[in-house]
């Protein structure tokens, strides 16, 4: 194989950003509290462009908050971007999400550092409310840059104290004036802690995604009546928190009755009013999902989980509605992009190995509209979405070595 002029990035400089990082939206055990949106995303997204324009770029935010920052190429094609998000769970970790931005931007400081120009720009992206952690549902920016959802969608959304989706744009100063989407690029690449214990088990430094678990979710609103819980004939009752409980069950049975073979049910979120002592709950709210290696077999699952949802409505004598559904992970990752990874990591002398994807990423989205390629790197014991979510820069530097080398030879392309 005929060697490239390999590159290698600043490790030390890509660790500063993210202990920089970390230090903006702490969580109470070590880890971060940074809700999409919030003050301290702001703060947080406010240094990444402050950042970016240091390292010469341009920046422009789209309409629902996404920052792009394009390092310009000798020509006006379209751009190879590397992404990911900067929001966290309520209770997340230091890495997930953050590493694979920083990382981007660590690519584009290295090019600086040694004078490259590329034929194509290169773009970091950061996408807004990846996590799904304050507006439902998840992935919501990519989702809407691939035409999943729509501008009006997406400031519409909620949260727990009804603070709309592009009221907090405005509010926090990122709501562009970009379109969504529409646009060309030549290729996305995302890098993600892998949350989850292969690669850090196998001592393995990274991993290339070749495609992803298919998942079905659901948000459903349940609408009951309140009642005094001691003196309401069972058969008059209308719990709309008793109807929601039945759909976790289902949930997870769903997932239980395919464990040998991956599949997994799951229920993350249970909310209801007025919930207080004595009174039946006349409103509750439940997101559930199922997901499957097998991409039939997952859909087979999402037909058992809405018809358990109808099943458990009855039985609780409640209404149901299912107020935002989605799917993603059945997509298949761009051979060429993940043949340009597999021969950066051998000239780098970096061991990696296939994998699937249990998770969503923005990656998912985004593959529908471009060539895309998902690289893991390891993550310690695979904790993640979790104050203890741990990495180390020596875990991460082999994969965004290989990162830089195979984005730098699809922006000479």
């Amino acid at each position: 194989m005929e060697r490239r002029n390999l590159i290698e990035i600043d490790g030390k400089r890509l660790w500063s950003t993210v202990l920089r990082s970390s230090e903006i939206g702490p969580g109470k055990r070590g880890g971060m509290r940074r809700l999409a949106l919030s003050d301290s995303d702001k703060i947080m997204r406010d240094q990444f462009v402050a950042w970016a324009k240091e390292a010469g770029c341009t920046v422009t935010v789209d309409q629902v908050g996404t920052i792009f920052a394009r390092r310009k190429g000798r020509e006006d094609l379209p751009p190879v971007v590397i992404g990911s998000h900067l929001d966290t769970q309520i209770a997340g970790g230091r890495y997930d999400g953050v590493l694979g931005v920083l990382a981007g931007l660590e690519v584009i400081r290295t090019l600086n550092d040694r004078g490259i120009e590329t034929k194509r720009p290169i773009e970091v992206a950061s996408w807004t409310n990846e996590e799904g952690a304050r507006f439902t549902p998840a992935m919501t920016a990519s989702g809407a840059f691939a035409g999943v959802y729509s501008v009006d969608y997406v400031h519409a959304l909620k949260d727990d104290d009804g603070f709309t989706f592009g009221a907090e744009l405005k509010r926090t100063g990122y709501l562009g004036a970009a379109p969504v989407g529409g646009r060309p690029l030549d290729a996305y690449f995302e890098l993600h802690i892998e949350q989850g214990p292969i690669l850090d088990r196998e001592h393995m430094p990274v991993g290339i995604v070749t495609k992803g678990y298919a998942s079905h979710g659901r948000l459903v609103e349940l609408f009951g009546e309140n009642a005094h819980v001691g003196s309401t004939p069972m058969n008059e009752r209308k719990n709309a928190l008793y109807g929601a409980s039945l759909m976790v069950a289902a949930a997870h049975e769903i997932g239980w009755s395919r464990h040998a073979t991956e599949g997994k049910g799951n229920a993350s979120r249970l909310v209801c009013t007025p919930n207080k002592f004595g009174i039946i709950p006349d409103f509750a709210q439940v997101a559930i999902d199922v997901r499957h290696k097998d991409a039939a077999e997952a859909q087979t699952m999402a037909a058992e989980l809405d018809k358990a949802i109808a099943d458990a409505a009855k039985k609780a004598n409640v209404e149901a509605k299912v107020v935002a559904a989605w799917s993603f992970g059945n997509e298949r990752f761009d051979p060429e992009l993940v043949g340009l990874l597999k021969d950066a990591a051998s000239e780098l002398g970096v061991p990696t190995r296939e994998m699937m994807s249990q998770i969503g990423h923005d990656a998912y989205y985004v593959s529908r509209v471009a060539p895309t390629a998902l690289i893991f790197t390891p993550c310690k014991d695979g904790i993640s979405h979790n104050e203890s979510e741990h990495t180390t820069l020596e875990d991460s530097v082999p994969g965004v070595n290989v990162l830089l080398n195979a984005v730098l030879a699809r922006a000479n392309r």
